[in-house]
């Protein structure tokens, strides 16, 4: 505005000194000139406040872009952390499955072995019943009996010894010696309650060492084979796995959704659905095309 009312005194002032004498023309164009000048001044002085103004825009936008990259900085740590703990927590989650499964072995076997005394209990009652009513106390076992343990290898060790040794070789990490003592197992004793375990750990081995096929068709031999034993829901959460590591996506998620299924409240249920999250499907709880079992076991 002071700008615009400047030159309007510069044009009066030509206008005057257009009709005036010579001296008062002398004079005007003196004044002219100090206006001239004064403007100027005033035209430097707000090119250097414009300059100055730049500048600090210019600092400012400087400022601005190094906050973005050190947020940028920041959100990329945040989300390389964040993914460090979450394969930390899937390698936990394994880990403490994995270490469920040796306490449920732990839990069969010890069943195992009450159910051993309590039928040697009931034995040794029944021959003093006998022998107090004056009749033997033992009977002989008919040729040909079908009963596992006289029809195991009498070189092969006892059930208890080879499967223990199994697993904890197995949870040493000495996968090739575990397999050969789980396949004895099961060559020796494939009639126990343990055996369907060792098959769901031969099968597991084979998963642990990267041979996916084989270990999905493993897995399906503990859940036809052994239906209602304690390996069922993770022998059909391995295979789920297993069939997603062979790149057959349909087919593991409906396994998948067949063991939330069946065992909706288990451990494995629930490592099932995570699973499902991570792959961005939905875990609807039903079973699509379930594979054909012999017998559906109950939760």
């Amino acid at each position: 505005m002071r700008f615009r009312n400047n030159l309007l005194w510069l044009v009066a002032g030509l206008v005057l000194a257009v009709g005036s004498p010579a001296f008062a023309v002398s004079k005007e164009i003196i004044q002219l000139q100090t206006q001239v000048q004064s403007l100027q001044d005033q035209v430097s002085r707000m090119q250097q406040s414009i300059d100055m103004n730049m500048g600090a825009m210019r600092n400012l936008i400087e400022q601005s872009a190094d906050g973005v990259n050190k947020m940028n900085a920041v959100v990329n740590d945040l989300q390389n952390k964040m993914q460090g703990q979450i394969s930390d927590n899937n390698s936990r989650v394994e880990q403490l499955s994995s270490q469920i499964q040796s306490l449920h072995d732990a839990v069969d076997e010890l069943k195992s072995r009450l159910a051993k005394m309590s039928k040697q209990l009931d034995t040794m009652q029944q021959g003093g019943q006998n022998l107090a009513a004056g009749q033997p106390g033992m009977t002989t076992v008919p040729a040909g009996s079908t009963d596992s343990a006289a029809g195991a290898n009498l070189n092969a060790p006892p059930p208890d010894t080879l499967y223990n040794n199994a697993l904890r070789d197995y949870n040493s990490g000495k996968y090739d010696l575990a397999a050969g003592e789980f396949g004895d197992y099961l060559k020796y004793y494939s009639n126990t309650d343990l055996a369907g375990n060792a098959q769901f750990y031969l099968a597991d081995i084979e998963y642990r060492q990267g041979n996916f096929e084989a270990a999905a068709k493993d897995y399906d031999k503990v859940l036809e084979q052994y239906p209602g034993g304690s390996k069922a829901a993770a022998a059909e959460l391995k295979k789920g796995y297993a069939l997603l590591e062979l790149g057959q996506r349909e087919a593991g998620i409906r396994e998948l959704n067949s063991l939330i299924a069946r065992y909706p409240r288990s451990i494995e249920a629930s490592q099932a659905r995570d699973r499902l999250r991570r792959l961005g499907v939905s875990s609807t709880g039903t079973v699509h095309k379930p594979p054909s079992r012999s017998q559906t076991p109950q939760q």
